[in-house]
């Protein structure tokens, strides 16, 4: 199947490693153009450096308010134009409810709820019709995980913001989804699955409760993130699509 993404150009925020940069792989393998993002320069370089022609990048924090409009005035002056973007932050701290301060609640707010708003606002305001914004939240979701509070909290309010925006976007063809990982073989689960204290124990009891007994890999989510960013998906909008291995209880 063509995707339709040869030539379009996207912004990946949280790129430098782990679910984004999946994405930005799996992008940049159908022929788009990709601007990624990551707190570091240097990690940002690498990173650039090892995804290869049709890549550029740009070191920034998502909860800095002059975020959103920097990435997508590079995007453009980049590489002519501005399609969509994929919203991807780390994760929060981890924490039982007794376990997560003020300070952690407030970081991961400004990082991970209030930036995402804000990059969505400014991508929303200057899309046009088969435009796309993504978010990358978690399947904390629609079932809360244990050991994760703070995610807990923050991811399912952003899933209601995606979904509003979904609604007032569609009638001008802009779409809005979001992808639900779970048991996704990245550092931040492996490091999750450590703080159990015997990490192959813990994963192998993740992966007893997973229908396809495994954890997915990045890869796999990238090419379906590269999927919900296309055009092959263009009536496919205020969506929360599990990535999960069939995880989830409900249907």
């Amino acid at each position: 199947m063509d995707l339709g993404l040869k030539d379009r150009v996207y912004v990946v925020t949280g790129a430098t490693r782990g679910l984004g940069r999946a994405s930005a792989e799996a992008l940049l393998a159908e022929g788009a153009k990709v601007l990624v993002t990551g707190r570091e320069e240097k990690t940002v370089a690498e990173a650039v450096e090892a995804l290869g022609p049709g890549a550029a990048g740009i070191a920034a924090d998502n909860a800095d308010p002059g975020t959103p409009a920097r990435l997508i005035a590079e995007a453009r002056s980049r590489f002519g134009g501005f399609d969509g973007i994929l919203i991807s932050v780390g994760g929060p701290a981890p924490g039982f409810a007794a376990d997560n301060g003020d300070e952690q609640w407030s970081a991961a707010f400004d990082t991970v709820f209030l930036g995402a708003v804000r990059l969505a606002r400014a991508a929303a305001e200057t899309l046009g019709e088969g435009g796309v914004i993504g978010f990358v939240l978690s399947a904390s979701v629609h079932e809360p995980i244990p050991g994760l509070t703070i995610s807990n909290g923050l991811r399912p309010g952003l899933a209601g913001f995606a979904k509003s925006l979904a609604n007032d976007l569609g009638p001008r063809g802009v779409r809005v989804v979001g992808l639900l990982p779970s048991r996704i073989d990245t550092d931040r689960v492996r490091s999750l699955d450590a703080l159990s204290g015997d990490a192959d124990a813990a994963r192998a009891a993740n992966e007893a409760a997973i229908p396809l007994r495994r954890y997915g890999t990045p890869e796999e989510f990238g090419r379906t993130a590269a999927f919900l960013l296309s055009p092959a998906a263009s009536y496919l909008t205020g969506l929360m699509l599990p990535v999960d291995g069939g995880a989830r209880s409900g249907f």
